[in-house]
């Protein structure tokens, strides 16, 4: 009789990847890096439990859009209160915060829960090619896909 194996928390290895977004494009980079912060790559996956990495994206300014979503895409957020919608332009969110494109467009990908925002937490993202962590000995991502 076969049993599923299940990882248990205290089994799982974390490592650190570093993936360089320098021309991908946003929605096929998010997917690359929402897959290693679940641990989708890994044969020891269990949906409940956090088997993922952690993941520093570097060159988040040099991410593209294809078509016209340069122009026409928008980020919106609420206050909560009457009145309260803000928009921002992904040009304009693009020449202030960079990473934060980056960021939200993995978030979208993980799931509403306690164990997303534990696998969120593992994501790293930065404007240029530098990143402060090189203690960690990142490995860099080169699968795509």
């Amino acid at each position: 009789m076969r049993v599923t194996y299940m990882a248990r928390p205290e089994d799982v290895e974390h490592k650190w990847y570093v993936v360089d977004a320098t021309n991908k494009t946003l929605g096929r980079l998010a997917t690359t890096v929402a897959s290693l912060l679940k641990g989708k790559h890994k044969p020891i996956y269990t949906p409940h439990v956090d088997v993922g990495d952690f993941v520093i994206v570097i060159n988040a300014d040099k991410v593209v859009l294809t078509g016209k979503k340069k122009q026409q895409k928008k980020y919106y957020r609420h206050s909560g209160y009457a009145g309260g919608l803000k928009q921002i332009s992904y040009e304009k969110l693009m020449a202030e915060k960079p990473e934060r494109a980056v960021y939200l467009a993995v978030k979208g990908m993980l799931p509403r829960n306690r164990l997303g925002m534990k696998m969120l937490k593992k994501l790293r993202v930065y404007k240029g090619a530098q990143h402060p962590h090189e203690a960690q000995q990142p490995v860099v991502w080169v699968k795509e896909g």
